[in-house]
């Protein structure tokens, strides 16, 4: 099956906590960083999500804010540090490809987003993605 989804990291499950309805799933990524996702409980069971279960994080590149420092304070979960290696602008918007520990992600930002922030091949930043906004597949 193919995607639209750009972000595809692959990983492995470290834990599963239920809910009543959902369940936070932390994903060891393949470059040793973790990110967490909240899913529902009827997908942790159609996926057979387990500790030690190989998946795939999928995130749309709209939901990957960047900063250029790690940010206190916030509820966001996910926090990927990492290296931008091109910055493409357009009329309004801005695509930001980062790598990351164990992979590349892209990141939809405003145009003006990332001007103030100085964005540009080599920069330092962190991803930023809440955990509502990480999909898991099998991998």
């Amino acid at each position: 099956m193919s995607l639209s989804i750009r972000n595809q990291l692959p990983g492995t499950v470290s834990s599963v906590t239920p809910g009543e309805v959902m369940a936070t799933v932390k994903v060891r990524l393949d470059g040793g960083q973790e990110i967490t996702a909240a899913v529902t409980q009827e997908a942790v069971q159609d996926l057979g999500l387990t500790t030690g279960s190989s998946v795939r994080a999928l995130v749309k590149s709209t939901e990957v804010s960047l900063a250029t420092g790690p940010v206190d304070g916030v509820s966001i979960r996910n926090q990927l540090p990492g290296t931008v290696t091109d910055v493409t602008t357009g009329g309004a918007m801005a695509r930001v490809k980062v790598e990351v520990a164990g992979g590349e992600l892209t990141s939809a930002i405003t145009k003006d987003a990332a001007l103030e922030l100085g964005l540009a091949a080599g920069s330092q930043v962190v991803a930023l993605v809440k955990s509502t906004e990480v999909s898991l597949s099998n991998a």
